[in-house]
């Protein structure tokens, strides 16, 4: 038991020492130790402000790192209010990168860029600043965020249902629109002819003296003296006026 306890002790402190030179080989390989490291952040910093002040940032359009960087700290501005200097930071070394993050200290709002570089220190791998906001107003952004997503969501259902009732309505309209085209116009009503007027006709029973007055009459216009050859059957009412008939 004493010499396996012995054994992992052993393996311990190799590894360990092994961490060590790993560590050392990473800072030996950068050329820096993190003072240095975050005496370079602090002058990237004061030297990005500089640039925005001076309002040069588009010199720096050809790279996109730097350019983004320049153009992320101009709109953190915005929340900082008026940029009162740094305030020292950390310095974090891994395999293919270094992470330094400089604490900047604002009129308004405190902030904390940082500035990526590859882990021998060749070039920049990002630049970014992130506000220091309190906890109320972190509560009140996500409050807002909520209450905006929220809204959003209600306003799509509002319209997909009036879309959806459309879809019943739209119908309707369009049979109506067909059976008013289809439906012939209104035709002027002709006026009724007016009914001929009866002929009153009177039976010779009923007036015999009046047949035998207009047989004779009859009888003397064709100048015969006799009514023999002829029998008045009807008498009808003539609707024209003498002066028609003269």
């Amino acid at each position: 038991m004493k010499k396996l306890l012995a054994i992992l002790g052993v393996i311990t402190c190799m590894v360990g020492l092994c961490a060590c030179g790993q560590e050392e080989t990473k800072a030996q390989a950068s050329g820096a130790d993190d003072e240095m490291l975050l005496q370079y952040g602090e002058t990237t910093v004061q030297q990005m402000d500089t640039i925005v002040s001076q309002g040069a940032i588009e010199q720096y359009a050809a790279d996109p790192i730097i350019y983004n960087g320049l153009l992320d700290w101009q709109s953190a501005l915005e929340d900082i209010g008026t940029f009162e200097g740094t305030n020292g930071g950390s310095v974090v070394m891994g395999d293919e990168e270094i992470v330094i993050s400089i604490n900047i200290l604002g009129s308004d709002h405190d902030a904390v860029m940082d500035i990526v570089f590859a882990a021998d220190m060749s070039a920049y791998q990002g630049i970014s600043t992130n506000i220091k906001y309190s906890t109320g107003e972190n509560m009140g952004r996500a409050a807002m965020n909520t209450l905006i997503g929220m809204g959003t969501v209600f306003v799509v259902l509002i319209i997909i249902s009036l879309i959806i009732s459309a879809f019943g309505v739209i119908p309707k309209l369009e049979a109506k629109m067909k059976k008013s085209k289809e439906q012939p116009s209104a035709q002027p009503v002709k006026a009724a002819a007016p009914a001929a007027a009866p002929v009153v006709e009177e039976e010779l029973s009923d007036d015999t003296e009046l047949a035998a007055v207009i047989a004779a009459a009859v009888a003397a216009y064709e100048g015969s003296g006799s009514t023999d050859g002829f029998v008045v059957r009807s008498i009808r009412k003539s609707n024209k006026s003498k002066w028609q008939n003269a």
